[in-house]
C-alpha cells in the first residue's frame, strides 16, 4: 500500500464534469488499496455557478466537496483538505495534512491545479499530469507574440521542474509529427482514468434512451491561444465554426450543454438545441445520467489539440464511453493508441462527421457495445493508475 496525495479543482469549480475529472483519480487509487489524500490548495476563488461568477466566500464551496466526496465513496469521508484563496481551512488539518505529505510515498498534481508549496514536495516523489497538452508547454517558453511575459514563463518553468516525473493526456507528445514542444522535459502519455463501477450502474437501456447526440461544453473567451512558430492555437470554438451547420444534415438531432459566450441564437438558427451547461453540470450525478440518457455524444476538440496532432482525448467522452455511449469525436491523432471505427467514430472534415452519425444511427446496438468494451479496456482506473504508479516511481 502506497500514501499517495491527488491534487484537484473540485471545490473551486463545483460542476460535474470538474467532479468526475479528478475525483476518480482519488477514487481509482482508493480502490487499488492505497491510503490516499485529495488535497485542494488553488490559491484561486470559488466559481459560484448560479452567479456565473468568481467569490472569495468558499463555505458552500466545501460543503459541496465534502458532500459529493462522502457521496462517492464513505471512506472518502475524511480524506480531503481544502484551503480557500482567504487560507480558511476545511477538511483535515493543515498539521495532518504536511505530515500525510511528508510520509507520501507519490503526490500527483493533476492539470497544475495545485499551489505547490515546500510542504508538498516533501513527497518522496512528485508527479504533474498535464490534461490541456500545448497549453502547458507554451505556457513555460518565452512567449513568441511579443507581449512582456518572458519572466511569468521562467516561474512556471522553475515550479514545473521541481516535479519528478512528467505525464501529459497528449499520447503524440514527442512524436515527429506533433507540433508540441518537449524540451527541456521528458513526457509520459497517460489517460483519464476511469472507474467504471462509477457508471456501469447507470447506464440507460438503449432503447429507453433519447435519441439524440449531446455534448457538454465551454465556448471560451476571445483571449489569445499559444503562439508557437508563427501559429496561433485556438481554443474549440475555432473548430465548433466549422461544423456549425451540421444538425441541418444531421439524421439524428443534436444538443448542446453550452458554457461561455456563445452565439447561442445563431446556434439554434443552425439547428442545435441549446441548454445552459449549469442546469446540466450543478451535481456530478445529474452530470451523469444526462451523458447517460444519449444515443452518442458528438464532440470538436480544441483547435490546439487539433492543429498540433497532440493525440489527445477527451475526459468527457470516456465517461460517455463508460455509460455504453459512444462518442462521434474531431480527431487529434488518438487513434495512433485507441481503436476507432466502433464505439468511437474520429472525424475531420464535415463529410466524415456526416457519415459518422449515419453509421451509429445504422447500428446503435453494435456501437453502444462497442462503447463499453474501449472503456473497459483502455480507461479503466485499474489500469491506467496502475501503469502512472509504476511509471511514476521508477
Amino acid at each position: 500500500m502506497l500514501r499517495i496525495v491527488v491534487s484537484g479543482l473540485v471545490a473551486t469549480y463545483p460542476l460535474g464534469g470538474v467532479f468526475w475529472d479528478y475525483l476518480q483519480y482519488v477514487l481509482g487509487f482508493h480502490k487499488l488499496g492505497h491510503d490516499v489524500l485529495y488535497l485542494e490548495d488553488c490559491g484561486r476563488w470559488c466559481y459560484d455557478p448560479q452567479q456565473q461568477t468568481f467569490v472569495e466566500a468558499s463555505e458552500s464551496s466545501a460543503a459541496y466537496l465534502a458532500e459529493h466526496i462522502a457521496r462517492l465513496d464513505p471512506e472518502l469521508r475524511e480524506r480531503w483538505f481544502f484551503r480557500d484563496v482567504s487560507g480558511n481551512t476545511y477538511g483535515r488539518t493543515w498539521q495532518q495534512v504536511v505530515e500525510f505529505c511528508r510520509s507520501a510515498d507519490l503526490l500527483v498534481n493533476v492539470s497544475n491545479s495545485c499551489l505547490m508549496r515546500d510542504e508538498y514536495f516533501a513527497a518522496s516523489r512528485v508527479a504533474f499530469i498535464d490534461s490541456d497538452p500545448m497549453y502547458t508547454q507554451a505556457s513555460v517558453r518565452k512567449p513568441e507574440d511579443g507581449s512582456d511575459d518572458g519572466g511569468a514563463a521562467e516561474g512556471r518553468m522553475e515550479t514545473l521542474r521541481e516535479h519528478d516525473v512528467f505525464f501529459t493526456f497528449g499520447e503524440n507528445v514527442g512524436d515527429p509529427d506533433c507540433r508540441i514542444p518537449t524540451e527541456p522535459l521528458s513526457w509520459i502519455a497517460t489517460r483519464q482514468p476511469i472507474v467504471l463501477d462509477c457508471f456501469r450502474d447507470a447506464s440507460v437501456p438503449l432503447p429507453a434512451r433519447r435519441r439524440v447526440l449531446t455534448t457538454v461544453a465551454s465556448w471560451e473567451p476571445s483571449e489569445k491561444g499559444p503562439m508557437l512558430g508563427a501559429v496561433r492555437y485556438r481554443g474549440k470554438s475555432a473548430e465548433f465554426e466549422r461544423f456549425i451547420n451540421l444538425p441541418s444534415s444531421s439524421p439524428l438531432p443534436m444538443e448542446l450543454a453550452m458554457s461561455g459566450p456563445a452565439p447561442l441564437e445563431r446556434l439554434r438558427e443552425a439547428g442545435w438545441r441549446v441548454f445552459d451547461a449549469y442546469d446540466i453540470s450543478a451535481d456530478a450525478w445529474q452530470y451523469r445520467d444526462y451523458l447517460a440518457n444519449s444515443l452518442g455524444e458528438w464532440s470538436v476538440a480544441k483547435n490546439a489539440y487539433v492543429l498540433s496532432r497532440s493525440g489527445w482525448f477527451s475526459c468527457r467522452s470516456a465517461c460517455y464511453l463508460a455509460l455504453g455511449v459512444p462518442v462521434i469525436v474531431q480527431d487529434t491523432g488518438f487513434s495512433r493508441h485507441i481503436p476507432t471505427g466502433e464505439g468511437i467514430l474520429s472525424f475531420s472534415t464535415l463529410d466524415e462527421a456526416r457519415t459518422a452519425i449515419e453509421k451509429l444511427t445504422g447500428d446503435p446496438d453494435r456501437h453502444a457495445r462497442a462503447a463499453r468494451e474501449l472503456a473497459a479496456e483502455y480507461f479503466a482506473s485499474e489500469k491506467v493508475l496502475a501503469q502512472l504508479v509504476k511509471s511514476a516511481l521508477v
